[in-house]
Order: C-alpha cells, then structure tokens, then sequence
C-alpha cells in the first residue's frame, strides 16, 4: 500500500490545470485532422479542386501509406490491438479506479485517438478492396477526416468538461 501512496505522489500532476496539457491535445487533434491517410489535407482539396496531376499525386501517397498500414496490420496487427488494449485498461484503472489526474489526462488524450486509428485502418481496408480512386477516394477522405474532426471536437468538449469539474473540486476541496 505504501508502494501505491509513493507512486501516486511521484505521478500526482495537475494535468488539467497545466497549460502544456491543453497545448498537447490541440496539438494532437490538429495533426490528426490535418493528415488523412498519409495525404495532407491541402492535397485532397487541390486534387478535388483541380484533378490531373494533383489527383494522381494524392492516388499515389494513399496507395502507399494504405499498402504500409495494411502490410503491419496483416502481419502484426493483433499485437498492437492487444498491446493498445492493455495499455489502455492500466490507464483506465489508474486514472478512475486510483483518481490519478496524470492518468486520466492520457486516458482522455488517447481513447479517441485510438478510435480515429481504428478508423482509418478500416477506412484503409475499404479503400484497397473497392480500389478507390480520384473522385470516390477523395470522397472517403474528406468523409474520414470529418468524423476525425467530429470525434476531436467531442474529445475535447469532455475532457474539457471532465478537467473543469477536476479543477474545481480540487480547489473547492483544497486537494
């Protein structure tokens, strides 16, 4: 018991009163809207805009980064899905089950953003087996960057929600 007080104490961070915290998951949700399957969002307007050479470029980038995504799903995949769960579940019981701040911060931070990985490695799949391209593969990723764009803003309205009630009570109660 002593173990987990010195631990708790060692990692006891006011997250959600730091500004770094909040620099962070702008940060993080701002990337992962800004690059949709390895392809910069700028592209996939010019390409939809313009199409020709800016197309093809955007049908290119795609094809490799969902060639590479899918060749370290097919042989690794369960891994890193077990691993992610697993480090997901410690974090989890750290951050409700001990009440550590520090941990449910990164709770709050990573759950979503794995789901939008989840997502895009579907999205990937559904790419390679109907063959998207030009038009219908522009479509998905504008789709997929909107739902990533969707998930960031209620990530964040919760964990903005979460870390007021945090701050506050903290303050009321003098913790």
């Amino acid at each position: 018991m002593a173990l987990l007080d010195n631990i708790r104490d060692l990692i006891d961070m006011r997250s959600f009163s730091s500004v770094w915290f909040w620099i962070v998951l702008a940060l993080a949700w701002s990337s992962a809207s800004q690059t949709i399957m390895g392809a910069p969002y700028d592209l996939i307007v010019k390409a939809r805009r313009k199409g020709g050479e800016a197309a093809e470029d955007l049908n290119t980038i795609v094809g490799i980064f969902v060639r590479r995504r899918l060749t370290v799903v097919r042989r690794a995949g369960h891994w890193v899905l077990g691993f992610q769960v697993m480090v997901l579940t410690a974090v989890c019981i750290m951050a409700f089950g001990q009440a550590i701040e520090f941990a449910q911060a990164l709770f709050l931070l990573f759950l979503p953003l794995v789901l939008t990985q989840f997502l895009a490695v579907r999205l990937a799949f559904r790419i390679e087996h109907d063959n998207m391209r030009d038009d219908r593969l522009q479509r998905a990723l504008l789709r997929h960057r909107l739902l990533v764009q969707l998930i960031g803003v209620v990530a964040i309205f919760v964990t903005a929600v979460w870390g007021m009630l945090h701050v506050m009570s903290a303050t009321v109660l003098s913790l």
